[in-house]
Order: structure tokens, then sequence, then C-alpha cells
């Protein structure tokens, strides 16, 4: 048996024990292990978050720039905060010895050729445990067709991570026929948020956006969605950020980009580094002409 230490001395009894409130927007009230996963997934020392989505492959299948996962994406987590993906290619291709935190995709049904909105819950979240994730991500289709369905969806979701102290991140969809504006998005973010969600994906809007994020007691981090040129989509990254965004959830603005690493980098510069876009973009270029 070891022998028993000296009783203690220093208890700074002048010295209250103090709690401090956390850093994130509206999670102060939960777990320590809710609170240390979105830790992860947000820079305590800023807040914010560059997340590198790859998770189209879910219902489009192997779309331009993700044809090879292990080649032309891998490169690129060093430099995100968080990789979003899917189970399947979280197994396949991600090396075990990396560690960046991961966010699942847990939803899934129909593809492209079907009915989106037509989704369901498509993993256990005893999986998500055994894969080690930060947080799973579902799709919300307000105003879509299935619209109850993707909503009680996140709401299941969102039970069983609180079981486990994981974190679910809500997508607000957008279907063909909705008009993205800042007055759909207070809703949708709104209703993801108030029925439980952690944090939630949404769309930047040029009018009133800053009235999104004011409006939504969670973190709000922005979708980069279709291709668009550089200097735009940096432009889109600060503009969110400037209007209260904690952070960006980008995929085809980055790995289907002509520089890739450039775009990471300058996305970075933008959310971790309150770059301006112009001097992001100059960062992005002169990756560019050193990779030719």
């Amino acid at each position: 048996m070891p022998e028993a230490d000296n009783e203690g001395k220093l208890y700074f009894e002048n010295i209250p024990q103090e709690g401090k409130l956390f850093f994130l927007k509206g999670s102060n009230e939960l777990d320590w292990g809710m609170k240390n996963r979105l830790a992860r997934i947000f820079n305590p020392n800023d807040g914010r978050t560059v997340m590198l989505a790859i998770d189209h492959g879910y219902f489009q299948g192997p779309t331009s720039g993700l044809e090879r996962v292990d080649v032309s994406i891998m490169p690129l987590v060093p430099d995100a905060d968080v990789l979003m993906c899917t189970r399947g290619i979280l197994r396949a291709v991600v090396p075990p010895a990396m560690t960046i935190p991961i966010v699942m995709r847990a939803s899934g049904g129909p593809s492209i050729l079907k009915e989106l909105s037509d989704e369901q819950i498509a993993m256990d979240m005893e999986d998500c445990i055994r894969l080690g994730v930060c947080a799973t991500a579902i799709q919300v289709f307000i105003g879509g067709e299935f619209e109850s369905r993707s909503v009680v969806n996140m709401t299941r979701l969102v039970d069983a991570g609180l079981r486990y102290g994981i974190p679910t991140m809500a997508v607000t969809a957008v279907g063909k026929d909705l008009e993205r504006n800042a007055k759909y998005f207070r809703l949708a973010t709104r209703i993801c948020a108030e029925l439980g969600a952690h944090y939630v994906k949404t769309y930047f809007v040029e009018e009133g956006f800053e009235t999104v994020t004011a409006a939504c007691p969670v973190p709000i981090v922005i979708a980069g969605g279709k291709k668009r040129p550089e200097l735009d989509a940096l432009k889109m990254a600060y503009d969110a950020i400037d209007q209260g965004a904690a952070g960006v959830d980008m995929g085809r603005n980055i790995f289907q980009s002509d520089c890739p690493t450039g775009m990471m980098k300058a996305i970075n510069a933008i959310v971790h580094g309150n770059e301006k876009p112009e001097k992001a973009f100059e960062l992005y270029q002169t990756i560019k002409n050193e990779k030719k």
C-alpha cells in the first residue's frame, strides 16, 4: 500500500472559486461533455470555426472535386477547424491518426433524382460514439414537402445526442420554390434553435442577415453554397462574420476552386484573422502562383 501524503496546506481561503460563463452563444447551460465538444468545433479564442464540408456525396454521388477524397481533400484538412463528412468516407478514407473534430452527416434517404425533403435519420447515435464525432448534422426542410418529418427527425437526433453529450447542428435546406431572404431564414433558424439544435447552418443573404443572427439564440455558421468566384466567396464569408455569424461551413467554394489550399488559408484569414476580403484574396493569389 502506498504511504499517505502529508495533509495539504494550500487552500487559498482568500480566493473564492469562480465559475466562468461558457464562451459560446446559447450554450452556458449545457453539460460539460457538450461544451467540450463545442469548444473543439468553435475556437475558444474567438468563438469561430472554419468547417470543411465534404458530405455532398450522400445525395449527389461523386460530385466535382470529390471524385477522390483521399487525393483532393485530405491535404486541405490540416487548415480546417472541423471536417464535416459521412461515416462511409470517415471509415474508408480519413486516417484515424488525424485528430481534427468530425461533424457527422446523420440524415439521408433520397438522391438528387427524388424529392430531397423526404429524408430520415440515417445512422444510430451509438455509431457516432464509436466514431468519436464532435457533433451530428441533419437537414431541416422548413416549407418543404416533408417539413414536419424533417423537424421531428431533428428533435429525435437532439434527444439522442443529449443522452451522450453530442451536439446537433441543424442545416436549413432551401427548396427550389422557396425564396431565399432574411424573413425565411429568420423563421427556419429560429425553429431549429427553439426545438433544440445547438447550432445552425444556413445561407447568407445580402439584405438583413444581421437580423437572422440576432434572432437566433444559438450560433450560426454559413453554407458556402454553389461555386462562385473566389473573391465573391471571400466577401460573403467576411460579410457573414461581420454580421454575426460564428463561422463558415464551406465545401464547393473550396474544393472546386482552382487553388483549394489557397482558399482554405484565405477563409481562415478572414474568419480567425479578421482579414479584409481583398487582402485574403491576395493571399489566395500568392499561394496559387506559388503552385504553378
